[in-house]
């Protein structure tokens, strides 16, 4: 029975893991050459630097190949928390150095969520770190409820997700020391819950 949250080892295997990571870090290197150079405008269509929440890091909303394990995943999803679910939206971050993510709980669409590790780099701890190359960077959830809870950590290797009631216990990520470390965020509804059919697709057409 799904209650706050729970880990998935292995949900994807390592290859698609892998080729999400490396899709996704050359999409934001096309992109931030892109804007730089006027070849396109920033739309948000390419992704974006600009969310709020982790300023000046590139992250995208509904990437297309994102949006495909949205619903590659919903199967494994409905199976884990034994409810029936549709999917709201996807959302991808590659982390930089020194990017934290601030203790929060999550909007109305994100009602059943799980974070998918992609893959992570840890090259600038090389030399400097014992077992550099293990550095997962964990997420942090307090499964009480209770604000001001220390939190349980949560370590993930390529292709493993923890799935978890985004609007329900609170998360985060403390500041990370290695390169990069590239996530995507899938969010779901459970269509017997408090949203119901409010926030198919995140209020998009399809």
């Amino acid at each position: 029975m799904f209650n706050k949250y729970q880990v998935v080892k292995k949900a994807v295997s390592y290859d698609l893991a892998n080729f999400c990571f490396n899709y996704f870090l050359l999409k934001r290197d096309a992109a931030k050459f892109m804007y730089d150079n006027n070849i396109i405008h920033d739309n948000g269509m390419f992704g974006t630097w600009g969310d709020t929440q982790i300023p000046n890091t590139y992250s995208h909303y509904a990437d297309p190949v994102m949006e495909t394990l949205l619903v590659k995943m919903l199967p494994v999803m409905k199976e884990q928390t034994g409810l029936d679910l549709i999917p709201t939206y996807s959302y991808a971050r590659a982390y930089k150095k020194g990017d934290e993510l601030k203790r929060h709980k999550d909007r109305p669409s994100c009602e059943v969520s799980t974070t998918l590790c992609l893959g992570y780099n840890n090259e600038n701890l090389k030399g400097k770190k014992k077992h550099w190359q293990l550095y997962n960077w964990p997420m942090w959830v307090d499964k009480t409820g209770g604000f001001g809870n220390k939190g349980v950590p949560i370590h993930m290797e390529p292709g493993d997700m923890i799935v978890y009631r985004g609007c329900e216990i609170e998360h985060w990520r403390e500041p990370f020391i290695g390169q990069d470390h590239a996530q995507v965020f899938l969010h779901y509804n459970n269509v017997d819950g408090p949203y119901k059919q409010n926030c198919v697709y995140d209020g998009r057409h399809h």
